[in-house]
């Protein structure tokens, strides 16, 4: 029996007792009664930054990457918004000052000595917090959804994202909060360019769904055209592109993606953000761009006969954005692979039973296709 043999064999024994051991997140806090709010919060299990087991807090490897080694609670120190006319107030005055585009309510955080708090004028944020969203179905789980779909792409696939975690109002209400990564010790800020920009599309000069009406392999093409060391940028493009389309995430836009001054003052990938299993929330196509991967609109014979891409779309998208047959062989093994961490996740996740089980049979129909 080979090592990886192994390793997959002990994977799905830890899975099988954990499944003797269903999680049931407590929502940590029902009420504002104090007394009532720390006995909830003792019954949480697993880190709710890593996922990781025996933890009724931030574990340790998340306190370092997240919040630079500080001891740092996962309760905010404010009640939600619509609970309380001053903290709606303090709110909506953040929100004015933050420059982070997109739908979703984003609220401008740093960390003062141990403790989290809302930016004032002048003051440069280095965390986003997102709180529950309005208008979609299911509203309650986004931020574990968000969570938990960022917390697969980097643990089950390596790939490099913004480091986040899950956080909790006052009264437990759920949120979701990352760490800017274009934001240096000193309160200065790294040039980052969306991908929106390198293609000079605007809403002025490209309409409403300028950030849709691409393709993935223009996206290839531009990183070849910007980022000098591509060859090395374009392999983390196309496992990005895959994992969105294993995990249904139908945001993945031109702003979605960005390029981010190095150390170095050269420009390479930014760490993956914005990574969210769309499907659980409104009914999506298999990608965000209009176009999809191609630019020609090319189908593979699979994809005619079920109307979804397959493993030769993908092979045939890394060949036309420059990456050689061997790679791309080797960059798709993982997706093909690996159910079993990506279920023992899913699993440890905030989501509640009955998402957990639909973000897993949507993640494996996306397998299969991509199988065949």
């Amino acid at each position: 029996m080979t090592k990886k043999d192994t390793q997959e064999k002990k994977i799905r024994q830890d899975y099988r007792i954990n499944k003797l051991k269903p999680v049931n997140h407590v929502n940590p806090v029902e009420n504002n009664n104090k007394s009532a709010s720390n006995k909830k919060y003792k019954q949480m299990k697993y880190c709710p930054g890593t996922l990781a087991e025996g933890f009724n807090t931030y574990s340790q490897v998340c306190l370092r990457k997240l919040f630079n080694a500080k001891k740092v609670s996962h309760i905010l120190p404010y009640q939600p918004p619509q609970q309380s006319e001053e903290v709606a107030e303090q709110f909506l005055e953040n929100r004015k000052r933050i420059s982070i585009s997109g739908v979703q309510e984003k609220l401008s955080l740093l960390l003062e000595k141990n403790l989290l708090r809302l930016t004032k004028e002048g003051e440069q944020g280095t965390y986003i917090l997102k709180p529950i969203p309005r208008d979609l179905k299911k509203i309650e789980i986004v931020p574990a959804n968000e969570h938990l779909t960022m917390q697969i792409a980097k643990q089950v696939y390596g790939i490099n994202t913004a480091e986040n975690a899950m956080i909790f109002f006052e009264n437990g209400t759920p949120a979701y909060i990352t760490k800017r990564f274009d934001v240096k010790k000193d309160g200065s800020k790294l040039g980052k360019e969306d991908f929106a920009s390198l293609a000079g599309k605007t809403k002025d000069n490209a309409g409403a769904n300028f950030k849709y009406d691409y393709s993935y392999e223009e996206i290839g093409y531009l990183i070849q055209k910007y980022v000098s060391a591509w060859r090395v940028e374009i392999e983390k493009y196309f496992s990005l592109v895959v994992f969105n389309y294993l995990f249904s995430n139908g945001d993945a836009h031109l702003k979605n993606f960005s390029l981010l001054e190095s150390s170095k003052g050269d420009f390479l990938l930014s760490p993956a953000y914005d990574l969210i299993n769309t499907k659980l929330h409104v009914d999506d196509s298999d990608f965000a761009l209009t176009n999809g991967l191609f630019t020609d609109n090319y189908k593979s014979e699979t994809f005619k006969k079920t109307g979804h891409p397959s493993n030769d779309d993908f092979k045939e998208f890394g060949k036309r954005i420059g990456i050689s047959e061997s790679r791309i062989e080797k960059l798709l093994n993982p997706y093909l692979e690996k159910q079993y961490q990506v279920e023992r996740l899913v699993n440890c996740s905030f989501l509640n039973d009955s998402c957990k089980r639909a973000y897993f049979l949507f993640y494996q129909t996306k397998r299969n296709y991509l199988i065949s």
